[in-house]
């Protein structure tokens, strides 16, 4: 069943230029994101960085209750006049360093996030991937193209690599700049990651992976011989079956898990 959105209580807020605040407010893409959400009572939701709530009420509406991580007071004072009465659970918080295993397990994670944050907060909730059911944000479509991007493409890097070794990533539409206020100089999309059953991340030691794509993509347009000197031998290449003059961009996710794993194995 279509959920329709609904309309604010309150005049819409001067955004914040330093938060990144761009408010979501054409009904047709609230709705259809939404509906991408599927939200489903009985669910744990939270919702990263609500502002206003062009998404709050609508997921209300489905779930009954939902949790909130706000980090501009003005914004949660706001939510708690227009949601007194305590379905809307609001945690004034940093979501860059908040506790989201405090939530339980079987998490739903949704929100439009800051554009000035995006890349570490995704790294920071990937910590909690094994309370996490799925999430779907809303992103710089430029962020989106980098997270799901394949190998040896121009997109492809350290956060593609990063998020596909823990997450199936879905592109799923994008969202024009006309859809809020004030609009972004650049198109958004929604996108949707999963996380892997725990069988299915390919690395051993998460330090020991990030710290070799780190490196990979530290220079680009060195070759893995220069950018992992010193920690991987030509003779650990020969051994990998990978070639010391391919660049990192080139490496498949499970590649460089071949790589971490056997430095691992190694140390």
């Amino acid at each position: 069943m279509a959920m329709e959105c609904s309309l604010p209580r309150q005049p819409l807020p001067r955004a914040k230029k330093h938060l990144g605040q761009h408010f979501l407010v054409d009904a047709h893409y609230i709705n259809r994101i939404v509906a991408a959400i599927r939200p489903e009572p009985g669910k744990t939701m939270v919702e990263i960085g609500p502002g206003p709530g062009a998404l709050t009420r609508p997921l209300l509406d489905a779930l009954k209750k939902l949790h909130v991580v706000e980090f501009d007071r003005d914004m949660v004072e706001r939510l708690a006049d227009e949601f007194p009465g305590g379905e809307l659970v609001i945690h004034q918080a940093d979501a860059l360093t908040f506790d989201f295993a405090q939530l339980g397990t079987g998490l739903r994670v949704v929100g439009n996030l800051p554009y000035n944050i995006s890349s570490p907060l995704l790294f920071h909730l990937a910590e909690f991937a094994t309370a996490i059911c799925d999430m779907t944000f809303m992103l710089q479509k430029e962020v989106v193209d980098r997270m799901a991007a394949a190998p040896d493409t121009a997109d492809y890097g350290r956060l593609s690599v990063m998020l596909q070794a823990r997450f199936a990533v879905t592109r799923l539409f994008v969202v024009p700049p006309g859809a809020f206020q004030p609009p972004p100089k650049v198109d958004s999309a929604i996108v949707r990651l999963v996380p892997l059953p725990v069988e299915k991340v390919v690395y051993r030691d998460h330090k020991v992976f990030a710290d070799v794509v780190s490196r990979a993509f530290g220079q680009r347009r060195k070759t893995l011989r220069n950018t992992l000197k010193g920690v991987v031998s030509e003779a650990d290449f020969y051994v990998l079956g990978i070639d010391p003059t391919r660049r990192g961009e080139t490496l498949s996710v499970a590649e460089f898990a071949a790589l971490a794993n056997y430095r691992k194995h190694a140390g």
